[in-house]
């Protein structure tokens, strides 16, 4: 078994007061955000883990990306008969994650995802390059397949089909989820593991504030 006992790290960077505090968490996310945009540390400030509970009471993890964000919630696109969709489909109560070791900050999102309108869905993927509208019809996602060779050759037959077209229509299985925030958590990173930990909870369409205890 590999020892990782000694691994440590001090986190001092920054502080989370509630003097600095705003009243509304989507202000601190935004701030947060363009924060970790503007990062050198920081590749892909919108990855984000989102977490589903599927029929066989498994939770799952895995790496998304946020493509929208304003006060009713947090988009992102995905294939709906994917293992996530399915998942989704069955319990709508999410967790999203955003991880910024550059600035020693976490951000965790619990909510209920709801299909984004056909119209929000279609703008985005007609605005996707045609390459990743290609890839997102040829994959069925999550599906058990033979190999490589399948999706390449799949791939290839139709970009022939579609050789004269500048932009394809987007397939009904594909779309996004709106994910609209019930609690907000934000964690700063501080010395001796006493970590800034503040909550918003969604009471009744208003912000309640309380600081967590590392």
């Amino acid at each position: 078994m590999k020892d990782l006992s000694n691994y440590r790290k001090s986190y001092e960077k920054d502080s989370l007061l509630e003097a600095n505090l705003p009243l509304n968490p989507l202000e601190l996310f935004n701030n947060w955000f363009k924060d970790a945009e503007n990062s050198d540390g920081i590749d892909e400030a919108n990855a984000m883990t989102i977490s589903t509970i599927s029929e066989s009471g498994y939770p799952k993890a895995r790496v998304v990306l946020l493509k929208q964000y304003d006060a009713s919630g947090f988009v992102f696109y995905t294939n709906y008969n994917s293992e996530k969709g399915k998942a989704i489909a069955f319990n709508n109560k999410v967790s999203l994650s955003f991880f910024w070791p550059a600035l020693e900050r976490q951000i965790i999102i619990k909510g209920i995802a709801e299909k984004t309108p056909n119209e929000v869905s279609d703008a985005y993927f007609s605005s996707r390059p045609k390459g990743s509208q290609l890839g997102a019809i040829v994959s069925p996602q999550s599906r058990v397949i033979p190999n490589r060779a399948f999706l390449e050759e799949n791939l290839t037959k139709l970009k022939q089909e579609n050789a004269g077209l500048e932009s394809l229509k987007r397939p009904e299985h594909w779309g996004g989820y709106t994910v609209k925030p019930l609690e907000i958590e934000f964690w700063q990173g501080r010395a001796n593991r006493l970590h800034d930990r503040i909550v918003y909870e969604n009471k009744n369409k208003n912000w309640e504030r309380n600081r967590l205890a590392p």
